[in-house]
């Protein structure tokens, strides 16, 4: 379900203004045509942080730069028919570039055992026994 339009900030400041004249939920939520739930809820914010704006909202940053997701669209907007992998493909191969141009190749180690250091110590002795 998509999240609602958010309520503008004189609209809030009008609900607090009204709490504070000592109205109740439901007649405000009437009077502004806003439901009694997010009243409630603008007033308990109210009273927690002692403002009405939004607040910073906490969540994973985003991966894609400004930059990036702008040459994306441009892209695009370029080729509308252009499908995601190949738009993929075009930003994989710009930041390979990048990372190149500083130095930094794509290696991938070597494949070895994950030994414990019991099993690490019993292998070693076992290469002192043999000639």
């Amino acid at each position: 379900m998509p999240r609602s339009k958010e309520i503008s900030e004189d609209l809030r400041l009008r609900i607090v203004d009204l709490h504070k004249a000592g109205k109740g939920y439901k007649s405000m939520s009437k009077s502004r045509h806003v439901h009694q739930s997010r009243v409630s809820q603008m007033v308990c914010k109210w009273r927690k942080f002692s403002t009405v704006a939004t607040l910073h909202r906490s969540g994973r940053p985003a991966k894609m730069t400004a930059r990036a997701q702008r040459r994306m669209l441009n892209e695009v907007k370029k080729n509308p028919r252009v499908s995601a992998k190949d738009l993929q493909k075009s930003l994989e191969h710009a930041i390979r570039k990048t990372l190149n141009k500083n130095g930094v190749h794509g290696r991938t180690p070597r494949k070895k055992p994950l030994l414990s250091k019991k099993k690490h110590c019993y292998m070693y002795e076992d290469r002192k026994s043999t000639p």
